[in-house]
């Protein structure tokens, strides 16, 4: 199989990609095997999915091939329930597959993360002002600070 990548597209990416694999079946062109893309809506998002015991267990797994997730979760010294949990969220994500006889395995050659903090721009093409930093209130709460005189 190919690659996976799992990122944070840029509005109108997928279509911009469709269409140019479209171009190419019109044109008669053979098109290659297509790479599994995850999208999610910001870093935020992706970093809360794929947190670093997941990313760890992916790397195990990527390494040990096919096996029981009562034998992954002995490999990586955590709790059978815990990875059982984490193998199902990545089994929803598609990043895990699971065969006939029940044991996981990744079905990637390879995985990539791409996450990238390019500067919003405005409509002129000038970079966004960056937002007031945050501090917390009396109640814990996220406010922006008020420049000091």
């Amino acid at each position: 199989m190919s690659k996976a990548i799992v990122e944070i597209p840029r509005r109108g990416d997928y279509l911009e990609q469709a269409l140019a694999v479209a171009r190419r079946v019109d044109a008669g062109e053979t098109v290659p095997e297509a790479d599994y893309h995850l999208g999610f809506a910001n870093a935020a998002q992706l970093f809360r999915e794929l947190t670093p015991a997941r990313l760890a267990l992916l790397d195990a797994l990527k390494g040990l091939g096919p096996v029981s997730i009562a034998a992954l979760a002995k490999h990586l010294g955590r709790n059978y329930s815990n990875v059982h949990t984490d193998t199902a969220k990545l089994l929803d994500l598609e990043l895990v597959e699971k065969n006939a006889e029940g044991l996981v395995w990744v079905p990637w050659e390879e995985i990539q993360i791409r996450v990238s903090m390019a500067p919003v721009r405005t409509s002129i093409g000038q970079p966004a002002p960056s937002p007031a930093p945050q501090v917390p209130d009396q109640f814990g709460d996220r406010t922006h600070a008020e420049p000091q005189p």
